[in-house]
């Protein structure tokens, strides 16, 4: 293991932070178990409450479990780890950055396209007239497409607030810690933002919601989003 000494006041989300890259970047494997507290406590430099508390909160994101025997040991994140693990997976580059990427984007159209066709069906006129607001906010022309980024997440949470899925919603929080996680300048380097400027395009998609056209928002908004997905997808190695 590869550990740092902690010397901030707060230190057990630090010391989660090292326990998760670590796990996540594969220099503890499945069925490695941890050394005990005092041993942790010592390697960090810290004392063995601040250890308990983040093991507690690494059992929590499905990391590790206690064994026969008392150990704790590390599982198999890509069955055990929830979607609460993406951001931090994101930030350790066990997963390189383009094909992260591509799986948040692929992910981000799925999610977003069911939740304009759910906002077409069930939101509330004020919900609708939210949408068609944040929509007006896209910048008509820019020369930087990253300062689009703040009215695509006002358009998105409109619409996805206007779908009532509350698990979109929390999907939502999740995908744009990992988008920020790999960095917004990585982003706009491989020229992703290009949706992001297309004001017409979200005009349109506003439009079809305010018209409760289900079939219609879905369809043009896997269109909008899949043009992120096509873009990553030549750089993606399997």
């Amino acid at each position: 293991m590869d550990i740092t000494p902690v010397t901030r006041a707060s230190v057990s989300d630090e010391v989660f932070g090292q326990l998760v890259t670590e796990i996540l970047a594969g220099r503890l494997a499945p069925g490695d178990a941890l050394p005990g507290e005092r041993e942790l406590a010592e390697r960090f430099g810290v004392n063995r409450h601040a250890v308990r508390e983040a093991l507690k909160g690494v059992r929590q994101a499905g990391l590790v479990r206690i064994a026969q025997g008392g150990k704790t040991r590390v599982l198999d994140w890509r069955v055990s780890a929830g979607l609460d693990a993406l951001s931090a997976l994101a930030e350790t580059g066990a997963v390189p950055p383009v094909r992260m990427l591509r799986d948040i984007a692929e992910m981000r159209r799925s999610v977003a396209a069911d939740a304009a066709r759910l906002c077409a069906e069930r939101a509330t006129p004020e919900q609708r007239a939210a949408v068609t607001a944040a929509a007006e906010r896209y910048p008509a022309a820019t020369d930087r497409p990253v300062d689009a980024t703040a009215a695509d997440l006002d358009f998105w949470t409109a619409v996805i607030d206007g779908s009532g899925n509350i698990a979109y919603r929390l999907g939502l929080n999740t995908l744009v810690a990992g988008f920020g996680a790999i960095g917004w300048p990585v982003i706009a380097d491989l020229g992703l933002f290009i949706e992001y400027v297309d004001r017409d395009s979200h005009a349109e998609l506003a439009r079809r919601i305010a018209a409760a056209d289900p079939d219609g928002a879905h369809a043009l908004a896997t269109e909008l989003l899949g043009r992120m997905v096509a873009l990553l997808a030549g750089g993606v190695e399997e």
